[in-house]
């Protein structure tokens, strides 16, 4: 098995975008990004935030973190219909890899 994140920095954030935007960021990863916060500002040459960062990088519109969640909610709702319980992680690389691929 490969590892996701080889030689591709900025993918690590833009997975943790997305599962922050749909409020399956957890607590220890939450605290990494923050405190590494410095290190992506110099390597990537942006200002801000991590989140910032990624919506610069990304050109993203005002609203894209809500609008992701949006997605998740209703295709979750959807899969729970039917009776099955979407995972987080699954989504994040489904859609990052379908969205934006690297």
């Amino acid at each position: 098995m490969t590892d996701r994140y080889e030689g591709k920095p900025f993918l690590r954030l833009l997975d943790s975008y997305v599962l922050d935007a749909i409020g399956h960021l957890d607590e220890a990863h939450a605290t990494w990004l923050i405190a590494a916060e410095p290190n992506f500002r110099h390597d990537f040459g942006e200002t801000g935030g991590w989140r910032e960062i990624v919506e610069a990088r990304m050109q993203f519109p005002p609203g894209m973190a809500a609008a992701i969640r949006e997605l998740w909610d209703k295709g979750r709702a959807k899969a729970q219909a039917a009776g099955i319980e979407p995972q987080p992680g699954h989504f994040v690389v489904q859609f990052v890899d379908t969205n934006f691929p690297h």
